[in-house]
């Protein structure tokens, strides 16, 4: 074999200097039965013979023997190897032009090529992308949809390239979502929809381009998918089902496309999603719920679910996964309930339905995502509202909870939620029993940790908190506040140059109110405290300016 490839090799170089087509044709043969032989052993001979840039030569779009010659330089491709060899012999631009011939068999061979060389190179593929090849097999999917090698290569092709970022645009700038959604249409094989899906997924990442598969009719074709999977027990059956929920899910994220399909509430499609959550499906269930929690992205649509009777379904729901206990399906209700909860009308609608009650269910979950949302539903349902503040600021057995989840030091998230709820039971509470409650549940020493927190929301609602357990209760608060080292974090807060005036101003409305406590009033009245205050009385805010006057002669009157 070896001196068959040696003589093809060099015959090749004196034939393409002369094009005599037959012997070409006939060395082409040759090279390409040794790569079929032994495809490493050929390709090692083919670089050394250095036979590569004479192909580029030999791919003009009128010879005979240009399929072969791509055919070539696919099988050489394959070997990681000479991957750079033919980026180097000038075999791309040739090849991205033979894109444009009618003739299947070079496209198909030409796009083999072309995917072999950029196989895994993010680079190589930019550098397809930023000379135009999109668009072009776009165009070539419409035209050949009836091909099915061809349609697969570009299948291939498309799904290499929508991994790319830079991909997106072009992609949207073309009909690709139209062209999609017809071949999915037409297809009836598992394998090639996963194939669709594939390309589909992760283009629908862009906005616009979720906005054209909504208009070109996707939807409506995952909704038909849904309809003959859902009950299908086959393996490909719960995959096509998991994939097309999916898909409708991540298209509802986009604010233009989600609007389109809520439809003011009235949409086919909204309803059809709704149907999904009393399904006995788990997958179902959990992309009903997330695409709730989707579509209740603004106030409007979140006031016209909660009147249309949403709630009570996925109440029904989470009640199901108490005991049957799937995480996910738990994380997504909850997050559709909090989203819900947002709008003020909603709250008092909502909390009469029950919702506390049921979300309260889930105290005792392990799982950081679910106790993370069930932080945040709570504290969106009872922000406004004093009657549910207080009777759950009284319930001993959540501000327990609350407490062990402030020190949960693994999970920021629930961490940082526990305190904002601590906090804000209190705030729209006003309750001394909530207080009560609180400091007996040891939550004062967090709410003072909560104040030096990096984020000034959080260190605001802390103060607040504070301000209101001195002013209420100071007595009780007492020991806690000393234990805490409280004057010293207000001392660091009104030093600190990073706070932020509402910071300050509120430091010294809870300096005024710690005083009525003897151990706290001798701490405030050290000189470094009072030359701090004395400070901010050029403050360029002038509420703290004002606040800082008054501040310092309460804490000089007194000395």
């Amino acid at each position: 074999m070896h001196d068959n490839l040696s003589d093809a090799l060099a015959k090749l170089k004196l034939a393409s200097t002369d094009s005599a087509s037959d012997s070409v044709e006939s060395c082409l043969d040759c090279l390409l039965k040794a790569l079929v032989n032994n495809n490493t052993e050929a390709s090692v001979k083919i670089q050394e013979m250095g036979v590569l840039p004479l192909l580029s030569s030999l791919l003009s779009p009128q010879s005979s023997c240009t399929p072969k010659v791509a055919n070539i330089i696919a099988e050489v491709a394959k070997n990681e190897f000479m991957r750079s060899p033919c980026v180097e012999a000038g075999l791309i631009p040739p090849l991205i032009q033979l894109l444009n011939s009618t003739d299947q068999e070079v496209l198909l061979q030409t796009g083999r090529a072309l995917g072999n060389i950029c196989y895994d190179s993010h680079s190589l593929q930019g550098q397809l992308i930023s000379m135009g090849v999109i668009p072009t097999l776009v165009k070539l999917l419409g035209i050949h949809s009836h091909n099915a090698a061809l349609t697969e290569m570009c299948l291939i092709a498309f799904g290499n390239l929508a991994e790319l970022e830079s991909s997106k645009e072009q992609f949207a700038s073309t009909n690709i979502a139209e062209e999609l959604v017809r071949l999915f249409q037409k297809q009836v094989e598992h394998e090639k929809k996963e194939m669709i899906f594939e390309v589909l997924a992760p283009l629908a990442e862009n906005d616009v381009i979720k906005l054209q598969m909504v208009e070109a009719g996707l939807v409506e074709c995952l909704l038909e998918v849904v309809g003959q999977t859902v009950d299908g027990k086959r393996e490909e059956d719960v995959a096509q089902l998991k994939t097309a929920s999916d898909l409708m899910v991540l298209l509802l994220l986009g604010d233009e496309s989600m609007q389109k399909l809520f439809e003011g509430g009235k949409g086919s499609v909204f309803q059809r999603v709704l149907s999904w959550i009393p399904s006995h499906n788990h997958q179902l269930q959990l992309a009903g719920a997330l695409a709730i929690a989707n579509f209740a992205r603004n106030d409007g649509n979140c006031i016209h679910m909660v009147d249309t009777g949403i709630v009570q379904k996925l109440l029904e729901l989470l009640d199901r996964h108490i005991d049957e206990g799937n995480v996910t399906v738990q994380h997504a209700a909850l997050s559709a309930l909090r989203n819900l909860a947002i709008p003020v009308v909603n709250k008092s609608k909502m909390l009469s339905a029950g919702v506390a009650d049921v979300v309260l269910k889930f105290l005792q979950s392990e799982m950081p995502p679910v106790q993370f949302k069930l932080l945040g539903t709570l504290r969106m349902l009872i922000d406004t509202q004093v009657e549910a503040a207080d009777q759950l600021g009284t319930n001993g057995k959540l501000v327990e909870r609350l407490v062990e989840w402030c020190e949960a030091k693994d999970h920021a998230g629930v961490m940082g939620e526990s305190n904002r709820l601590l906090s804000a039971l209190i705030r729209h509470s006003k309750s001394k029993e909530v207080i009560r409650t609180v400091i007996q549940g040891g939550g004062v020493k967090h709410l003072v940790t909560m104040a030096t927190s990096e984020h000034m929301i959080m260190q605001n609602e802390a103060l607040v908190a504070l301000g209101l357990i001195a002013a209420l209760d100071l007595v009780a608060a007492e020991k806690d506040f000393v234990g805490a080292n409280l004057v010293a974090v207000l001392h660091k807060l009104l030093s600190d140059e990073r706070s932020a005036p509402e910071i300050k101003y509120n430091s010294m409305i809870l300096i005024c109110a710690v005083m009525g406590s003897e151990p706290l009033h001798k701490e405030v009245q050290s000189r470094a405290f009072i030359d701090v205050v004395s400070k901010l009385r050029s403050h360029e805010n002038k509420t703290v300016s004002h606040q800082a006057s008054l501040t310092e002669q309460r804490l000089t009157a007194q000395s």
